[in-house]
C-alpha cells in the first residue's frame, strides 16, 4: 500500500462539490434549461380510491399553448414495480404510467405538455374527469377484513405471502421463562423531505435516442425500466444526473413524471421538462412504511432472554414499491441485536391501503424492527430493576454469533459502543429510575442501539464498477456510475484511488452522474457507496499504479520491484529519484488500454454498529420535549473521511429527531386525502432545535470494505428513536411505545399514570 501521499485515507478531507455547491454554480436537475423547452404536468386524483370512468381533454387541448395531452388510453399498458433495483423475486408489477383505478389521492391519471408551466397548470383544470367512487381502505386492520375492497386483487390485501424467520423451539423457550413481555410498538408516516423536488428534463435528439436528466439515485436502473416500459433500446437512452439535493432512499423508485416526460418528448418532438410542487412530493413522493411490530420474550429472573416472537406488519401503501424489500429486512432485523437464547419466531406481513406510496427511506425496515426491540429491552431491564445499559451488554450480540440469514459477525461492535457511550454521559452516576424525579421539568436519560450491513447483498447481487485512465495531462480520471447524492461519498472514492495509485488528490477527476461511457452500478442506496464502490476504487487504484510501474520497468530494463509510483511520478525505490512524470509517461504511451484499468466489486455483507445516549428533558405541564444532547457511537470499521462520518452522523439524527417527536403525514381517516402535505403544517425540526451532538467514532474493521470501512449512511437514524422514547420514559414514568411521541402524546400518557 502506498504510504507516501499523507492526508488521503483517514483525513479530514474537503469534498470536490463543494465550491460549486456553495457558490450556487452546481446544476440540479431543475435548474437545467434546453432551446425549444416546453413543460409538463400531472392531473391527480383527489379521490383515494375510484375507478376512472372517462377523462375528457377537449377543452384542454383547445387551450392555446398546450402541444399535447395524455390519457390511460395514449400510454404502453405495460405494468412496472416501480422500484428499479436489482431484479427481485418479491418485487411486485403492479403499478402503470397512467392508472384507469386510481388507489391514493395523487394517483395521476393523465399529463400535459404546454409552452408554459402556467398554461400546463390551467390545461389540468380543464381535464374533466368523471369517476366512480369506491370504499376507502386506510390502516392494515380495516385492509386485512373480510369485506375489505380488494386493491390489487391479493387476499387480505396482502402484497406478498407471509415471510417467517425461525430457528430453535420458541415455545419451549416461553414455558421456560419465568415471566414473558408481549406488547406492541407502531411507528408513524413520515416523509423523506428532500430539499430538492422530483424533476425531469427529456430532450428527444435527431437519431431518435433521448437524453434525460433526472433527479435519481440510480441512473442505471431508471435507463433500465424506461427501456422496458416504454419498449426502447436501453443504449439510445441516456440518463444524466449532475447534481442531486438529496433523496434519502425515496429517489430510488422511477415516477410518473419520468415515463410522462419522456412520452411527452417523443409526442411532441421537444424537449419536456417536469417538476413537481413541494405538495406533490408529499402526494406523490415516497413515506416511510407505518410499521406495527407485535413483539414478546420470554425472560429469567437473572436477565437471560430464553425466546422471542414478532410480528412485523408494514403498510404499503396504494402500491407494493420496496414494501416486500423493508419487510423482508425487518423481519431479519428482529432476529438480532440481542440475543435470545438461539430461538425465535418472526414473521413479516405487507399490506396494501389507499394510504400514498410507502418505499424505501434511509433505514430500510431497521427503523422500524429495533425501535421496538430496542425499547422492549429496555422495559425487561427496568422491570428486573437491572440497570439498561448493563442488561444490553450482558446480551448483546458479539464476536462468532449468527445472523438469521447465517453470516457470522465479526467483532464486539455493539457492545464497544454500549461501552464508550455510556462511559461518555457519565451513565453509572447520571442514570436514575423516574422514581426519583420530581418538579414540573424532568430530565431524563435513554439509550438505543442497532447494527446495519452495507449494501443490500444478499437480497440481490450488487456490483460497483470503476474504471480509472490516464491522460496526456497526467491526470487520473475515475469513472463510475455511483452517485453522490449528499453524502460525500465519490470523496471517498477519490481519497481512497488516489492513495492507492500514489497521486495527490488535485490530479485525480471524478467522471460520474451519467450512464453512456462511464462502468455500471447499481446506484447510491443502502450505505453501499464507500463500502462497495470504495472496494472497487481501491482494486482499480492499485491495479492502474502495478500496470504503469510494469510499463515504464519494461521500458527502462528494470525489475518492477525497483519501482515505485508517487507524488504523481513513477520514481526510484532505493532513493525516490524520479524516473518519469505521469504527464510524460502519458504521452509515451501508444495504446489507451495500456493506461486505464475496469474493476469490478461484488458486495459482501459486513456489519456496522451504534449506540445513541439521548440527555432531554420533559415538561409536564405543557407536555414540550426538549432534546440537550445526543451523544453518537458509530463502530465504521474504518473512517476514510471523519468530515463525512460526522456529517452523516448529525443529518441522521436530525431526521431521527424529526421521526420521533414531531414528523407524520396525518391522512384524513375518512376520505384518506393527506392534511399537511407541505412544510407549514409538517413539522421538521429545524437548526434552532438541534441539541449539541457529540459524535465518537470506533474504528475496527471489517474485511469487506476498502481498509474494513463499513456503511454510515443509514446508521444514525436507527438509534436515536428508541433512545428518545426511552429517555421520556425515563423522565415521566410512562412507557413510550409508539412514534411520534408529541406532547399530546406526552400529557395522554400523563393523564394516564394520574398526573
Amino acid at each position: 500500500m502506498t504510504r507516501e501521499v499523507p492526508g488521503l485515507v483517514g483525513a479530514r478531507q474537503a469534498r470536490p462539490d463543494a465550491y460549486a455547491k456553495v457558490t450556487g454554480a452546481a446544476r440540479y436537475t431543475a435548474d437545467i434549461a434546453v432551446p425549444g423547452m416546453i413543460y409538463g404536468k400531472i392531473k391527480r386524483s383527489p379521490i383515494a380510491h375510484a375507478r376512472v370512468v372517462r377523462v375528457d381533454t377537449a377543452r384542454a387541448e383547445a387551450l392555446e399553448g398546450v402541444l399535447a395531452v395524455l390519457t390511460p388510453a395514449d400510454v404502453p399498458s405495460v405494468r412496472h414495480a416501480g422500484a428499479p433495483d436489482p431484479r427481485r423475486e418479491d418485487l411486485r408489477e403492479d403499478q402503470q404510467i397512467l392508472p384507469e383505478h386510481v388507489r391514493f389521492v395523487g394517483d395521476g391519471l393523465a399529463a400535459v405538455a404546454a409552452r408554459s408551466p402556467e398554461i400546463a397548470t390551467e390545461a389540468l383544470d380543464r381535464i374533466d374527469v368523471t369517476y366512480e367512487p369506491l370504499p376507502v381502505v386506510l390502516g392494515v386492520e380495516r385492509a386485512r377484513e373480510p369485506d375489505a375492497p380488494r386493491l390489487h386483487g391479493t387476499p387480505d390485501n396482502q402484497v406478498m405471502p407471509p415471510l417467517v424467520v425461525c430457528a430453535g423451539d420458541v415455545e419451549a423457550g416461553l414455558t421456560e421463562a419465568d415471566f414473558v413481555v408481549r406488547e406492541r410498538y407502531q411507528m408513524g408516516r413520515p416523509v423523506s423531505c428532500y430539499m430538492e423536488p422530483n424533476a425531469c428534463l427529456c430532450q428527444p435528439e435527431a437519431d431518435g435516442s433521448l437524453t434525460m436528466w433526472s433527479s435519481t439515485q440510480c441512473p442505471f436502473m431508471v435507463r433500465g425500466i424506461l427501456s422496458e416500459v416504454l419498449g426502447l433500446d436501453p443504449e439510445r437512452i441516456h440518463v444524466i444526473v449532475e447534481h442531486m439535493g438529496g433523496g434519502f432512499g425515496a429517489k430510488q423508485d422511477i415516477y410518473q413524471h419520468e415515463f410522462l416526460c419522456a412520452l411527452l418528448a417523443m409526442r411532441t418532438g421537444r424537449p419536456v421538462k417536469m417538476e413537481y410542487t413541494r405538495t406533490e412530493v408529499f402526494l406523490a413522493g415516497r413515506t416511510r412504511h407505518p410499521v406495527c411490530v407485535e413483539l414478546e420474550h420470554g425472560v429469567k429472573h437473572d436477565g437471560t432472554l430464553t425466546a422471542r416472537r414478532a410480528t412485523y406488519t408494514a403498510d404499503s401503501g396504494a402500491y407494493a414499491s420496496h414494501g416486500p424489500g423493508i419487510t423482508s429486512v425487518g423481519t431479519e432485523d428482529l432476529a438480532s441485536l440481542y440475543r435470545c437464547s438461539g430461538r425465535y419466531y418472526i414473521e413479516g406481513h405487507c399490506v396494501y391501503t389507499n394510504a400514498p406510496i410507502a418505499g424505501a427511506y434511509r433505514g430500510y425496515g431497521a427503523v422500524q424492527a429495533y425501535f421496538a426491540l430496542d425499547v422492549q429491552i429496555d422495559e425487561i431491564a427496568i422491570r428486573l430493576g437491572i440497570d439498561p445499559v448493563a442488561f444490553r451488554l450482558a446480551n448483546a450480540v458479539r464476536e462468532g454469533d449468527h445472523t438469521s440469514g447465517g453470516h457470522r459477525l465479526q467483532g464486539d461492535g455493539l457492545r464497544q459502543c454500549l461501552r464508550a457511550g455510556a462511559e461518555a454521559v457519565g451513565w453509572a452516576k447520571r442514570w436514575r429510575p423516574p422514581a426519583d424525579k420530581r418538579g414540573r421539568v424532568r430530565h431524563g436519560l435513554g439509550v438505543g442501539t442497532q447494527m446495519h450491513c452495507g449494501g443490500a447483498y444478499p437480497f440481490y447481487e450488487e456490483v460497483s464498477r470503476v474504471r480509472l485512465r490516464l491522460e496526456d495531462s497526467g491526470e487520473v480520471v475515475l469513472e463510475t456510475g455511483m452517485l453522490d447524492i449528499g453524502t460525500g461519498a465519490l470523496t471517498a472514492l477519490a481519497q481512497i484511488a488516489a492513495f492507492e495509485l500514489g497521486v495527490p488528490m488535485a490530479q485525480l477527476r471524478l467522471r460520474t452522474g451519467t450512464t453512456h461511457g462511464v462502468p455500471f452500478d447499481n446506484g447510491a442506496f443502502a450505505s453501499r457507496t464507500t463500502h462497495t464502490g470504495g472496494r472497487a476504487a481501491q482494486r482499480a487504484g492499485r491495479a492502474l499504479k502495478g500496470k504503469l510501474v510494469d510499463l515504464v520497468a519494461r521500458r527502462l530494463g528494470q525489475p518492477s520491484a525497483e519501482l515505485d509510483l508517487r507524488r504523481g511520478a513513477i520514481v526510484r525505490r532505493a532513493d525516490g529519484a524520479v524516473m518519469l512524470t505521469l504527464s510524460e509517461l502519458a504521452r509515451e504511451i501508444d495504446e489507451p488500454e495500456q493506461a486505464s484499468v475496469l474493476v469490478e466489486h461484488h458486495a459482501k455483507k459486513s456489519y456496522s454498529y451504534a449506540a445513541h445516549f439521548v440527555d432531554l428533558s420533559v415538561d409536564t405541564e405543557t407536555g414540550e420535549i426538549t432534546v440537550h444532547r445526543v451523544t453518537a457511537v458509530h463502530e465504521v470499521g474504518r473512517a476514510i473521511n471523519p468530515n463525512g462520518i460526522e456529517g452523516q452522523i448529525e443529518g441522521g439524527i436530525q431526521q431521527g429527531l424529526g421521526h420521533s417527536l414531531t414528523e407524520d403525514l396525518v391522512l384524513d381517516p375518512v376520505t384518506g386525502r393527506p392534511l399537511n402535505p407541505g412544510f407549514v403544517d409538517y413539522k421538521m425540526p429545524l437548526s434552532v432545535d438541534m441539541p449539541v451532538i457529540d459524535s465518537i467514532i470506533l474504528e475496527s474493521p471489517g474485511t469487506s470494505g476498502p481498509y474494513g470501512a463499513k456503511g454510515i449512511g443509514e446508521d444514525p437514524i436507527i438509534p436515536i428513536g428508541p433512545a428518545v422514547a426511552n429517555a421520556v420514559t425515563n423522565a415521566i414514568g410512562v412507557r413510550m411505545r409508539a412514534l411520534p411521541i408529541t406532547a399530546e402524546c406526552v400529557l395522554e400518557a400523563l393523564h394516564r399514570l394520574g398526573q
